[in-house]
C-alpha cells in the first residue's frame, strides 16, 4: 500500500469510528492546514536543491510558514506533490494557508529582487550594481562582458557588450548567474532595438553605429527634450567631416580618470576615444544607452543645423 493510500485510510477510519471521532479529525485537519495567526511582513524561506520534503515541511513549520508539518506533509502526499517542489527563495505573505505554501512550491513562483539599471553606466558600473544586489562578483560579470566569444555568441557587434546592457528594472530570482542577468539585458536590448531598427537602415546606420551615436548623446544629457538636438549637432558634424569633439568619450578612452579633464587629455592621439583628434565616430560605445537615446540617434531634431552645443549651469 502506498503512502498516500495510508494516510487516506487512517483519515477514513477515524471518519468512521463514531461521530465524535469523525469530527475531532475533521477540526484538526483542518486547523492544521488553515493559515497560521500571524501578522506583518512575509516569510522567507529557502528549498534547497534536492532538499527531503520531510526536511523542507519541518522548516516552514519551525519559521510560522504552517501550523503543523505532518498535515502539510500528507497534504502534499494524497495530492501527489511531494515530490515537484522547485528549488529557489519563497516569500510567504501572512494568511496563507497549507494549501497555499504547497501551491507556491509546487508551481515555482521563487521571490524575485528588483534591480534598476539606469541609463548611461558603463559596463563596469552595471557590473558593480548586480554584484551588490547579490549576482556574483564584478569580475565574473566583467569577464563575460569583455569575452569577444560571448558577444559573438549573443549576436552583439563588436568586441565587447559595452552598450548593449540595456537598462531597464528587472526581477531575478536569488541565485541567477552573471550569465542569466547578461542574456536579459541583451534581450531587452533586441526588443528596443526592434522598434527603431527600420529608421537607423534609413539612415545608413548599422547598429553598432547607432549604439555608439546613442552612447554619446546619453552621456551628453540627461535631459530627454535635448536629446535630437544634440543628435542633430553629431549628424550635422558627421556629414561634414567635422570631428564630433565630445568631452564623455576622451573620459571613457581615460584609464583611471580623476574626474578632472585636461588639456593634455584633449590632445592625446594615442587614446583612440580622443574626439578632439580622431575624426568620425570612437570605435565603440562609451555607456549603455536607453531607449530615449536610441531613437535620438536615429531620429534627430528635423531641420537642424547646429554645429555646435554648450553646457549651462
Amino acid at each position: 500500500m502506498t503512502r498516500a493510500r495510508v494516510v487516506a485510510a487512517t483519515l477514513l477510519a477515524l471518519a468512521t469510528a463514531g461521530g465524535g471521532a469523525a469530527l475531532a479529525a475533521r477540526s484538526w485537519w483542518q486547523s492544521a492546514l488553515a493559515a497560521p495567526a500571524r501578522a506583518g511582513e512575509p516569510l522567507i524561506v529557502e528549498v534547497p536543491r534536492g532538499a527531503a520534503f520531510r526536511a523542507v515541511a519541518g522548516e516552514l513549520e519551525a519559521i510560522g510558514a504552517v501550523r503543523d508539518a505532518r498535515a502539510f506533509a500528507w497534504l502534499a502526499r494524497l495530492q501527489k506533490q511531494d515530490g515537484a517542489l522547485h528549488a529557489g527563495e519563497y516569500e510567504i505573505p501572512a494568511g496563507t494557508s497549507a494549501r497555499g505554501v504547497l501551491e507556491l512550491l509546487v508551481e515555482g513562483r521563487v521571490r524575485l529582487h528588483r534591480i534598476v539599471v539606469p541609463e548611461g553606466l558603463t559596463l563596469e558600473q552595471v557590473a558593480q550594481r548586480f554584484s551588490d544586489a547579490g549576482f556574483g562578483s564584478v569580475e565574473e560579470f566583467v569577464a563575460l562582458a569583455r569575452d569577444p566569444a560571448v558577444a559573438k555568441e549573443f549576436g552583439v557587434p563588436g568586441e565587447t557588450l559595452e552598450g548593449f546592457l540595456f537598462p531597464e528594472t528587472y526581477r531575478f530570482p536569488s541565485g541567477a548567474s552573471a550569465r542569466d542577468t547578461i542574456a536579459a539585458q541583451i534581450d531587452q536590448f533586441e526588443r528596443a532595438w526592434a522598434e527603431i531598427a527600420p529608421l537607423a537602415q534609413k539612415r545608413g546606420l548599422s547598429k553598432r553605429d547607432t549604439v555608439v551615436l546613442a552612447s554619446l548623446i546619453e552621456k551628453e544629457t540627461g535631459a530627454p527634450a535635448e536629446r535630437p538636438l544634440i543628435s542633430a549637432v553629431f549628424h550635422n558634424r558627421l556629414a561634414r567631416g567635422m570631428r564630433l569633439e565630445t568631452d564623455p568619450s576622451v573620459i571613457y578612452g581615460i584609464a583611471n580618470f580623476d574626474g578632472n579633464l585636461k588639456r593634455v587629455h584633449l590632445e592625446d592621439e594615442s587614446n583612440p576615444y580622443n574626439t578632439y583628434r580622431i575624426a568620425g565616430l570612437p570605435p565603440g560605445p562609451i555607456a549603455n544607452p536607453g531607449a530615449a537615446a536610441l531613437r535620438a540617434a536615429v531620429e534627430p531634431t528635423p531641420g537642424a543645423e547646429f554645429l555646435f552645443f554648450v553646457a549651462r549651469g
